[in-house]
């Protein structure tokens, strides 16, 4: 765990001097170091440099750490080997029979570790629909302990409001847990919005070039902070040093590419929308995910086929296109039912927008559903 500072850089400048100045008596540099070791000299009997073993800490993690705590104004971060082992150090905080919420479009396996839950460890879940505040308040009971909520929401870009969410969960003394994958610290603050505790899937848009495995969380109270440390400390999920020294690099150039995978996906829902072969648009109104559905007659495999630049992959905000059909990857897991009463159909694609040029981008997806619709 390391504590974030009070500081008044604009975020660009923040993420840009990421580990500078951190081995300053030492050598000087401006990049970060790796540190590999997993031993530490002590000098003597309670003599330790912060350091003991690195599970509790580790000196490239804590500089990342720091950095992800001060980019959503947290009092401490923490980062761990994929973004379901995020979500699993959250619910650690909750003990069986607790109830809860959650809100009713969520990334597919967040749905598949909540049944495992369920299932295994008697937590109970119910389910809110993200925007009747009214029936959220009459939903919470004696056992509900916390509502967990993705803005926007996997595969359907769902937004809910979080301010109004937090005024509700207040007043009824439950934690709310955000997930902020989708538009990150650069585009929403979840915590200064009101929640309490915010999970990314960093592997996803804060590393951003699909070759790190990473999740984070962030905690806006202290109580929080010190009981997920504790529970971290002993299950022992942290990230790597080279994959935190990859994200430490990765984070530097977030601003820039958050900037351009909006301005190309802004670009595109235009472009899909004019499309005959596209029946519906999903789009949030910000950042670089999109969902469409596919007009009928359209055949989806051969779209997906057809794609030239853009790849058929199951992940998101990389620097590289990615197009996904969550009926068949992501929420396959959901039974059909399910993915029916969502919009998850089979016709339904989610469109991580990459940073090509945004005209490239817009020719390959408009010839591939010309092929598709022959």
């Amino acid at each position: 765990m390391t504590k974030s500072t009070n500081n008044q850089l604009h975020i660009e400048t923040l993420l840009a001097q990421a580990g500078n100045r951190t081995d300053d008596e030492k050598t000087g540099a401006i990049s970060a170091p790796i540190y590999l070791s997993t031993a530490y000299r002590h000098a003597g009997l309670g003599q330790s440099t912060g350091f003991d073993y690195p599970r509790e800490a580790q000196p490239t993690r804590c500089i990342l750490e720091k950095t992800l705590a001060q980019l959503e104004n947290g009092v401490a971060a923490f980062a761990l080997s994929s973004g379901m082992s995020a979500i699993q150090l959250v619910f650690t905080l909750f003990n069986s029979g607790d109830r809860i919420i959650i809100s009713d479009d969520l990334y597919g396996g967040s749905y598949r570790f909540f049944d495992l839950l369920h299932d295994h460890y008697h937590l109970e879940f119910s389910v809110w629909d993200g925007q009747d505040q009214q029936a959220l308040a009459d939903a919470i009971d004696d056992q509900t302990v916390a509502l967990w909520l993705e803005t926007p929401s996997n595969p359907t870009m769902k937004v809910i409001d979080i301010a109004a969410t937090a005024k509700t969960t207040k007043a009824h003394g439950i934690k709310l847990i955000v997930d902020n994958t989708f538009y990150t610290p650069l585009i929403q603050k979840p915590l200064e919005l009101g929640a309490d505790i915010v999970v990314h899937s960093a592997t996803k848009y804060l590393a951003g070039h699909n070759d790190i495995l990473a999740g984070a969380v962030v905690a806006k109270h202290q109580a929080d902070a010190d009981q997920l440390e504790f529970n971290l400390v002993t299950t022992g999920a942290v990230l790597d040093p080279f994959d935190s020294w990859l994200l430490l690099r990765s984070l530097k150039t977030l601003p820039l590419r958050i900037r351009q995978h909006e301005a190309n996906a802004q670009t595109l829902v235009k472009a899909l929308t004019a499309n005959p072969h596209v029946d519906k648009v999903l789009y949030p109104g910000r950042g670089g995910m999109i969902s469409f559905y596919l007009a009928a007659g359209v055949d989806v495999d051969k779209f997906l086929q057809a794609l030239q630049i853009v790849s058929f992959a199951e992940s998101l905000g990389g620097v590289e296109s990615l197009v996904t059909v969550p009926a068949v990857q992501t929420h396959a897991d959901l039974s059909e039912a399910e993915r029916q009463a969502k919009g998850i159909t089979a016709n339904l694609l989610r469109l991580s927008t990459g940073l090509e040029n945004t005209v490239d981008l817009a020719a390959d997806i408009a010839q591939a559903l010309a092929k598709a619709a022959k």
